[in-house]
């Protein structure tokens, strides 16, 4: 029995480049910084912000987010996603100090889209480089390990967050801050240079589907409407939910840190090896709808009528947890096969858009629909978006 899990666990891993396992491990460093998203509502509440005010500095951090991407997907198709990536990080990571030492709501604010359009930018330009670190056969599996990589941080950062936040918040700008220029300049030592030229011509790989622009591939753009309301259902956990484990689940900072640090360890032991046995068994697109379907019910769980809060917040990270292992890795493999070299970052650059726009929408509304009727009806309404989005990927399964 052990040989068999050891071998599941070595063949989920194997067949991957050198340069993949270096960027994870960048994003790994990363990731272990960011703590700031994870808190960023609860930190505006604290500093004596609205519930409504919160929402709108979330919101304008994805506003900020759908200009870096954009301009991240460009840059990278023009100067490369090596000088994009390094760029981000560093830059991002002296915008994180700034914006912890910014006072009053409309500094806040500016702040948080400045930072987030600098630090998104890295997004695009790490997806074109996954792809070009990978092959076709190998594309989920490398997407994977650094989505590992990056929860594996998450986990480190969401348990360090939630203790830091217990003291000080301003705390987790400083960490943020200094992991991703430390980040930036780990990725320029350890991987080796790629210019625009060699980005081009690395992989050869044509679109199996898509056209020359994104914008002209209508399959695609149908697949991303679907995408932004995963999305917007799938961007309450930062949101919403840390404000109603807090204010209904009766948890504190630290045990919110814990059961977020929960769904990155688990993505971290199990993702790999369900990725492995998913792959080829049924098309991507319909292992997005049933992984968005298992979404919905997580967020049906939070209007369980349980004595424990704990109870149940654990109940709703692991359905999440699932659900997001089931579907997500395979969004990102879905719209790269339809890309080329010359494309990608437009292509990566508008899936990102999708999901900054996710955040504004989700953020704002999510917090306007929590204060003015209810959790529960916002959790049920999230279970709704839930079942549309998953009818409309079987619906372009079907095409």
């Amino acid at each position: 029995m052990f040989n068999l899990i050891a071998n599941l666990y070595k063949n989920a891993y194997s067949g991957l480049s050198r340069r993949i396992w270096l960027l994870a491990l960048v994003m790994v460093i990363n990731r272990a910084g960011t703590m700031v998203l994870a808190f960023l509502t609860l930190y505006c509440i604290s500093i004596g912000f609205s519930v409504d005010q919160a929402g709108i500095v979330v919101a304008m951090y994805g506003s900020g987010a759908v200009v870096g991407a954009f301009l991240g997907g460009k840059v990278s198709d023009k100067v490369g996603f090596y000088f994009t990536q390094v760029s981000a990080l560093v830059l991002g990571g002296i915008m994180f100090i700034v914006v912890g030492r910014l006072r009053g709501f409309e500094m806040i604010c500016i702040g948080a889209f400045i930072l987030s359009m600098v630090n998104e930018s890295f997004r695009p330009a790490n997806a074109t480089a996954i792809a070009h670190y990978s092959t076709p056969e190998n594309r989920t599996q490398s997407f994977s390990l650094v989505r590992l990589a990056i929860n594996i941080g998450w986990g480190i950062g969401a348990a360090v967050g939630g203790v830091l936040a217990s003291y000080d918040y301003h705390l987790l700008f400083w960490v943020d801050g200094f992991t991703s220029i430390f980040a930036g300049f780990l990725l320029w030592a350890i991987l080796p240079t790629v210019t625009i030229k060699q980005q081009n011509t690395g992989s050869g790989t044509q679109a199996q589907h898509g056209s020359q622009s994104p914008y002209r591939d209508k399959v695609f753009l149908k697949f991303m409407f679907f995408q932004i309301l995963f999305a917007l259902a799938f961007f309450q956990i930062f949101t919403t939910v840390p404000l109603y484990m807090k204010s209904n689940l009766k948890l504190d900072e630290f045990w919110i840190g814990a059961i977020m640090a929960a769904n990155g360890l688990l993505i971290a032991v199990l993702e790999m090896v369900l990725v492995f046995k998913l792959e080829g068994r049924k098309s991507y697109l319909k292992l997005m709808a049933y992984g968005t379907i298992i979404m919905g019910i997580s967020y049906s769980l939070l209007n369980l009528p349980l004595q424990s809060g704990l109870l149940v917040a654990s109940a709703f990270i692991l359905v999440i947890t699932f659900s997001e292992m089931i579907a997500m890795p395979f969004m990102n493999t879905y719209y790269i096969s339809r890309s080329t070299d010359q494309n990608r970052g437009q292509y990566a650059g508008i899936y990102t858009m999708g999901w900054s726009v996710a955040q504004v929408a989700g953020a704002s509304g999510g917090a306007w629909m929590a204060q003015h009727m209810g959790f529960q009806n916002l959790w049920f309404a999230i279970a709704g978006v839930c079942l549309v989005t998953a009818a409309g990927y079987f619906f372009l399964d079907r095409k």
